[in-house]
């Protein structure tokens, strides 16, 4: 049975030293109860008492990282069957194949659009991450591949059923943390050993739940933790069946030789790329932890990053940019000032108008909890006295000579309260849409 965070706090050292990265033991008791974070990462637990948490705290599905750097990206950890229950913790990750029988100039152009499809949305980078090199028989073209990316900025699966040329890969990339691609009964011990000799993640890759399960189980008595899970269905009903069979085992039924994170390929169960693209939409939503393509583009790529994007930001908490003065296009003393709430999607529409529109301008930020305008006017979080107090705390009257303030139109109300609240100011109303603000910036421009 699970332990609550008061059970875990009794077991910790209580020192609040802050080097598992929380602010006190018993906050990182409750993420230990939660099952958002690891014990390993309390660096004075005793050894008694880890062996009493370790079970009792970890997450139902095993958290893996894959990768380093930019490009690393952690799976699994997941708590909940549905994202409104709590939320949903760690993305998929996003991989295309690339196969040792293809020519440069093709290796080539898909490592880089690794690097080329990133989209910035919300304050937040959107792009794929892995290359998934896939070994066929050709020993020189998998390997010189495996040297490619090694020089890229990606993270790696290497799949290859050939135990000694899968040693002389990681000999390659053992740095770059890969994905050791995959365990079978015929050769997991084999595998099981490369993965402990070079400390790496392991994908297990069996006949359905009951070849899987047993494997996971040998494979952890060989002391391995870190695996993945495949369990060969290519038909898109049976492998959405097995995700989510996988997930409610795991959660439900707290079955731990399922409790690890999934791989999928939905570039082996269609030739049609859009097709392809609509079979990953559904693992991005139930439940994948890597989602292997044939091939990215911008067509499809860009929804399945926007769709990962919305599912793994969490419900139960706005996204919102930090309160404060932004200062855009090298405003001066004479630029026109802007307010509007903190909601992230509000603050960077707003601002990339006001960008567009070349005017120097001031982009005041008032926190709203990350409510937009009209959800926060209505909820007394963008009212006249508040908006008022907080222009008269942001400091930005040090920094114009003028006292006028643009305020959103949907928030057009405020204006006698703001009056009064800003004796002096000039209180002018801006358009209801941001989109029209670049033409509005610039009739006042013109004043």
């Amino acid at each position: 049975m699970a332990l609550t965070g008061i059970q875990i706090l009794k077991l910790l050292p209580k020192t609040n030293c802050g080097e598992c990265k929380f602010p006190t033991c018993l906050a990182f008791a409750m993420a230990l109860a939660a099952g958002k974070t690891e014990l390993d990462l309390c660096p004075h637990v005793s050894a008694g008492a880890k062996d009493e948490l370790s079970d009792a705290a970890a997450p139902p599905i095993r958290q893996i990282s894959i990768g380093v750097d930019d490009y690393g990206i952690k799976i699994g950890g997941e708590t909940v069957l549905f994202r409104h229950e709590k939320t949903f913790f760690n993305k998929p990750g996003i991989a295309v194949l690339i196969t040792d029988v293809m020519d440069d100039g093709e290796v080539e152009r898909r490592l880089t659009a690794l690097e080329y499809f990133r989209y910035e949305r919300v304050g937040v980078t959107m792009k794929p991450e892995i290359a998934a090199i896939k070994y066929t028989g050709n020993k020189e073209g998998f390997l010189a591949v495996v040297k490619k990316a090694a020089a890229r900025p990606c993270s790696v699966i290497l799949i290859c059923n050939d135990a000694a040329v899968m040693k002389e890969a990681l000999d390659i990339i053992r740095d770059k943390k890969p994905l050791i691609y995959g365990a079978t009964r015929e050769n997991y011990e084999t595998f099981g050993s490369l993965a402990k000799e070079y400390v790496l993640p392991l994908a297990v890759v069996g006949n359905g739940f009951d070849d899987v399960a047993g494997l996971t189980e040998k494979l952890v008595a060989m002391g391995l933790k870190d695996l993945v899970i495949d369990t060969s269905s290519r038909g898109v009903k049976d492998s959405f069946t097995d995700q989510v069979a996988i997930r409610r085992a795991a959660l439900v039924s707290k079955f731990k030789p399922l409790g690890f994170p999934t791989i999928t390929f939905p570039c082996e169960m269609t030739d049609d790329p859009m097709k392809e693209t609509l079979i990953a939409s559904l693992f991005v939503a139930k439940y994948a932890g890597i989602i292997v393509l044939g091939d990215i583009t911008g067509e499809t790529i860009f929804p399945l990053l926007l769709q990962r994007l919305n599912i793994y930001t969490d419900p139960q908490r706005p996204m919102t940019t930090k309160e404060g003065i932004y200062p855009i296009n090298n405003p001066d003393e004479n630029s026109p000032v802007v307010v509007t709430c903190n909601f992230s999607l509000t603050y960077f529409i707003v601002s990339g108008e006001i960008e567009n529109s070349r005017v120097p301008s001031w982009l005041c930020i008032m926190d709203t909890e990350g409510l937009s305008v009209m959800t926060a006017w209505a909820a007394g979080k963008f009212v006249g006295d508040l908006v008022g107090s907080f222009i008269k705390k942001s400091g930005v009257e040090e920094k114009i000579k003028h006292r006028n303030l643009i305020i959103p139109g949907y928030a057009a109300a405020i204006l006698g309260d703001l009056e009064e609240e800003l004796p002096g100011w000039k209180i002018l109303i801006g358009p209801r849409e941001a989109a029209h603000l670049p033409a509005y910036l610039k009739t006042i421009e013109d004043r």
